[in-house]
């Protein structure tokens, strides 16, 4: 007798066909070559075989190389993969925000990050922070406003692409100013959820008694009677449209501007033709001293040499796209991870990495994130290429003239 499984009929008619038997037992007769693509644990050259228990199956097929997909993953690699998809969303009034923290990225010993909505008009309060601050505005538009130790202040629109950076303690504030906006807000503290990390004001105040109130602000102390408790967080508001005038300290601007416009700047030069490279650091963006990061855009089936970073963990926020990296983190240690556009990722200091843009028609864009004042890096075929060539041809046991071909430059990304 013949009976369906929970696997989609054409998953099942390609994959596997499954047959149950009256007394309840199941034979799996097994169709030829690899079935990863079809979310299932099968080679098709003797290893593995199908997942017949509990199984998301949607999360098999966005992730195939958990299946063992790529033969050369090899020994005890954690997870260094989350997706905002996994975070709760808090909802809240004028828009919501989602975050990912070191409970929801263990690996991620630097760098904790937020998605953030902001309808028009709608404020993230007032606040300041214990770690610094680091923003991209990917959707929409928004007002940014802070003011640093010496009473200086900045007010400015951002548009897509554009970045800030308020350093630990600077006050600041953001509002939304198209009908829907969106941000990634990206902190150098792994434990940002933490108490003593976020001060809001309206919480602060709303803590504080209120004759302390009326002697530091020289009002009423009844001013104070409809401050929010507890803090909202963001709320609902309407654009602003009053400037900030005769400042003693004046306006952060130069090398001491928070704001940087990414493609203000050129590109980083890239030999390997694969995409677009910006690099944003304390090299051509002062302020932010302890945050570097690079904006990329790779093309389809182009790829990411491979590399490693001597100075940081590389955190990525992929923004659209799928893409594939394997990340090799010593003797003899390496996994495969897939992504998607949502998703996050932590890759060791140090490690060893590629990331490969897996579409054949979109091109993959990502944020790559250093808690350091500069990007570095390593290219593998560099280093290579800058060792003696018959000391590189006898470690890899490959011909003299490939060790002596070699390309001396950075690649960065390579054409497919």
């Amino acid at each position: 007798m013949r009976i369906s499984t929970p696997l989609p009929a054409l998953v099942l008619a390609q994959a596997l066909l499954v047959d149950a038997l009256p007394q309840g037992h199941r034979t799996v007769r097994r169709a030829e070559g690899p079935q990863f693509s079809h979310g299932q644990p099968i080679d098709g050259k003797g290893k593995g075989a199908p997942i017949l228990g509990g199984t998301n199956k949607q999360i098999d097929l966005q992730n195939p190389d958990n299946l063992g997909q790529q033969s050369t993953d090899n020994g005890v690699v954690p997870n260094l993969k989350w997706s905002f998809s996994d975070s709760k969303t808090r909802l809240l009034r004028g828009g919501w925000v989602r975050e990912q923290v070191i409970t929801d990225l263990p690996a991620s010993h630097d760098i904790a990050a937020a998605q953030q909505h902001l309808t028009k008009g709608a404020v993230r309060e007032l606040h300041w922070h214990r770690v610094a601050e680091w923003g991209i505005v990917y959707s929409g538009s928004i007002l940014v406003s802070a003011v640093d130790e010496s009473g200086r202040y900045q007010v400015e629109k951002l548009n897509y692409g554009d970045i800030w950076y308020f350093p630990k303690g600077a006050a600041h504030t953001v509002q939304g100013l198209d009908d829907e906006n969106e941000f990634l807000l990206v902190f150098d503290e792994a434990d940002f959820d933490k108490v003593g990390t976020t001060f809001n004001v309206d919480d602060w105040i709303a803590h504080t008694p209120k004759d302390i109130l009326a002697k530091n602000f020289g009002v009423n102390a009844s001013v104070f009677d409809s401050v929010p408790a507890p803090n909202p967080y963001i709320f609902n508001g309407t654009v602003s449209t009053k400037n900030v005038t005769d400042s003693p300290a004046g306006e952060l601007s130069g090398n001491a501007s928070f704001v940087y416009r990414t493609f203000e700047h050129p590109a980083e030069s890239v030999p390997g033709k694969g995409g677009e490279f910006y690099k944003i650091d304390s090299t051509n963006f002062p302020a932010s001293k302890t945050i570097a990061a690079t904006f990329v855009r790779l093309e389809p089936k182009g790829l990411r040499e491979m590399h490693w970073h001597p100075n940081a963990e590389e955190w990525l926020y992929f923004h659209k796209g799928q893409a594939r990296a394997t990340v090799f983190i010593g003797s003899t240690n390496a996994r495969t991870f897939d992504f998607s556009a949502g998703d996050t990722a932590v890759f060791p200091d140090n490690a060893g990495h590629y990331i490969e843009n897996t579409s054949d028609t979109e091109d993959l864009i990502w944020i790559e994130i250093y808690k350091s004042d500069r990007v570095a890096d390593i290219p593998l075929t560099q280093w290579l290429a800058l060792t003696p060539p018959d000391i590189v041809a006898q470690t890899l046991k490959i011909p003299l003239d490939i060790a002596e071909g070699l390309k001396k430059e950075k690649q960065l990304l390579i054409q497919s």
